[in-house]
């Protein structure tokens, strides 16, 4: 089992998912010609290294176009309203995309956390072993513990490649769920802004409802960033009660997402209602997936293993530490 000598495998920490802060600049765009719906991608010029430049370079990229023409597409062949289409679109997206990735992120996650206590006596076994060696060969105490990590990241390494579920893995997620949201988030501000076709620009100052009729113009009621800031921040929360004993680094991540959720209200305030309508719906999305993969029965039907954290009553249970950790009772 030992092994000291041989080379070790490198890294095996748990990745960590960064949630990057999204600055939108408002740019000039150059209109299509009018009656084109077309949303082939043309040839771009590149960046020229100044922030108009790169920011004009990624809203007419290729993406972007895909996800335009997946938009029209989608309005002209359900009939729906714009703003109708745009809550649709949302959610296809969300659950056709994101929720598999999601549901297997939960079955790598549950399989970490079932390694932990096999991770901690193999850890107390080696841990024994390298005293009993640093004492045969004199090794000083930072020579000792300089062999333990190694040997502990190279068993650790092992039991991830047995197991199949390296940390990294686990920001599939990531890597998917954000450059997707960016490019329809962007195919919805060139609608907006009559840089895809003055026509859906037409299309869009009335495919609105509500108080928001018109879907190239901020939401002056504030009722749409509200909602988007307030839908995230549950999100945080219920996430943050699946954590039971969060580390510091983690608690850390947790605030700054918690800043994030409410710096996106006003961001949202000053953005076309279409965007601000999707991330709400994406959003909102995203919550129900949440709570749908703390269900038992889902996630028996994902295959994703049971753990000594899952609960019988999940539903109830984040009721209740909601109500004991926002209650004024004493």
């Amino acid at each position: 089992m030992w092994g000291l000598a041989p080379p070790l495998c490198r890294r095996a920490g748990a990745a960590v998912a960064r949630v990057p802060g999204w600055r939108l600049t408002v740019a000039a765009a150059a209109r299509a010609p009018s009656g084109r719906l077309t949303v082939a991608a043309a040839a771009v010029a590149p960046p020229s290294g100044s922030p108009g430049g790169w920011y004009e370079w990624l809203v007419q990229s290729a993406p972007v176009h895909w996800a335009e023409g997946g938009l029209v597409a989608l309005q002209a062949a359900a009939g729906l309203p714009w703003w109708a289409a745009i809550v649709c679109g949302g959610a296809v997206l969300r659950t056709a995309v994101t929720l598999p990735l999601a549901a297997h992120q939960s079955r790598l996650l549950a399989k970490l956390e079932n390694l932990q206590p096999e991770i901690k006596k193999l850890a107390e076994c080696l841990r024994y072993e390298v005293s009993v060696r640093g004492k045969q060969l004199g090794w000083s105490e930072k020579v000792a513990r300089f062999h333990f990590k190694k040997n502990l990241r190279r068993i650790i390494t092992e039991l991830y490649i047995r197991d199949n579920c390296h940390p990294f893995k686990a920001t599939l997620l990531m890597w998917v769920q954000i450059p997707m949201w960016v490019c329809v988030s962007l195919a919805l501000r060139n609608c907006s802004v009559g840089a895809m076709d003055s026509e859906v620009k037409e299309q869009f100052s009335t495919g609105g409802t509500l108080w928001f009729t018109d879907l190239t113009a901020p939401d002056s009621t504030w009722i749409l960033p509200v909602s988007l800031g307030l839908v995230n921040l549950l999100i945080v929360e219920v996430f943050a009660l699946q954590k039971l004993k969060a580390t510091r680094f983690q608690k850390l991540a947790t605030n700054f997402i918690r800043v994030v959720s409410v710096v996106m209200i006003p961001v949202a305030a000053t953005v076309p209602s279409s965007m601000a309508l999707y991330w709400l719906s994406s959003s909102f999305m995203g919550l129900s997936h949440n709570l749908l993969l703390r269900s038992p029965t889902f996630r028996r039907l994902c295959r994703i293993p049971r753990t000594t954290s899952d609960s019988a009553t999940p539903y109830r249970d984040i009721v209740s530490a909601l109500t004991t950790k926002y209650s004024f009772k004493k």
